[in-house]
């Protein structure tokens, strides 16, 4: 009976594996094949058997049509998946904890600390115009200070700039705040200088200043004083050296005994003992005038210091290069917290 032979090649289909993509045209060529042969038999059948066995023939058509169909898109699918493997990649664990760049985690320090003695966070435009990155900060057009920084101009008449640094936030400050003052920015800063394992031309820095009556040096050092110790410990010790800064007078640079020998010399500090960490000052009283303050009324002091040389001390990193690599076995280095 056709009937029995539409339930066996039924049986069949139920029971073939399709394992690869070789069995799905395996299951094609075999099936397609017996349900033609049954359409030929039909044929020769009477209407009131016809009645009865072509349902069963297109319903088993119609399986089989669907077993192929989602075994041709299950297989087409899993192709692509493999398509976008790249075995070349090594192995990571799928629950391993992301890791915080060391620029972020001294920023937050350095934010930390000097917070806790009053100084809010202010921020300025990247691409600064010449009054605040130069002239306001007592370095006017003919002032040989200009030399002292590789500039990056945006335009013919170099009154555009990619800010050498972050104090000429502390103008804008000074124009829109009302005094005391006693504010820090911390951003990106542009020097057109090679790049080697100890200069970058993008680098961050961090900017502070304080502004009042009665403002003194002591002032200045005590500040200093607190920031240090707070970030390389209570054993740290301070050395002042004379400097120039045109926007600062007297001006000064800092250094810390090398926390890595206890001042005792190696190739971190370049066995001197010390390293350098900070330059500052006092105010100007002509930058204090270009900002519209008093100079005989008030008193302020100013500094900044490089993120990437505080980093470079802390994680005890030996190439600024690394900062901005991307390299994720790098930053594995660092803890989450």
């Amino acid at each position: 009976m056709l009937i029995d032979e539409i339930n066996r090649i039924a049986e069949d289909v139920k029971n073939f594996r399709i394992e690869t993509k070789k069995d799905i045209e395996e299951f094609k060529h075999k099936f397609s094949g017996q349900v033609k042969n049954l359409f030929e038999s039909f044929k020769t059948l009477d209407i009131a058997n016809k009645k009865i066995v072509g349902p069963e023939i297109n319903n088993l058509k119609a399986k089989i049509d669907s077993i192929y169909k989602n075994a041709s898109v299950i297989f087409s699918e899993k192709k692509e998946e493999t398509k976008k493997i790249d075995y070349s990649l090594q192995f990571t664990n799928e629950n391993q904890i992301g890791n915080r760049h060391p620029m972020s985690l001294v920023k937050e320090k350095i934010i930390k600390i000097l917070g806790g003695i009053g100084f809010s966070l202010t921020e300025g435009p990247e691409i600064e115009d010449d009054w605040h990155n130069f002239t306001a900060l007592n370095v006017p057009q003919d002032h040989p200070a200009r030399d002292m920084q590789d500039t990056f101009f945006l335009n013919e008449d170099f009154s555009k700039v990619l800010r050498t640094h972050t104090t000429g936030v502390d103008i804008r400050t000074f124009e829109k705040c009302q005094l005391p003052i006693r504010t820090m920015t911390v951003g990106r800063v542009y020097r057109n200088e090679d790049i080697s394992y100890r200069s970058h031309c993008v680098f961050h820095q961090v900017d502070g200043v304080y502004v009042d009556k009665n403002v003194s040096f002591k002032d200045l050092k005590m500040t200093f004083n607190y920031i240090f110790k707070n970030l390389f410990g209570e054993d740290i010790k301070l050395r002042y050296r004379p400097s120039y800064f045109p926007f600062t007078e007297p001006s000064t640079e800092v250094d810390v005994s090398c926390f890595l020998c206890g001042g005792k010399g190696c190739n971190v500090c370049k066995y001197e003992g010390w390293l350098e960490v900070v330059g500052g000052g006092m105010l100007d009283p002509n930058v204090l005038k270009n900002a519209n303050i008093d100079p005989e009324v008030y008193s302020g002091f100013a500094f900044g210091f490089g993120l990437e040389r505080l980093a470079m001390l802390l994680y005890q990193i030996k190439d600024i290069r690394f900062f901005s690599t991307n390299d994720a076995r790098f930053l594995r280095q660092f803890n989450l917290i």
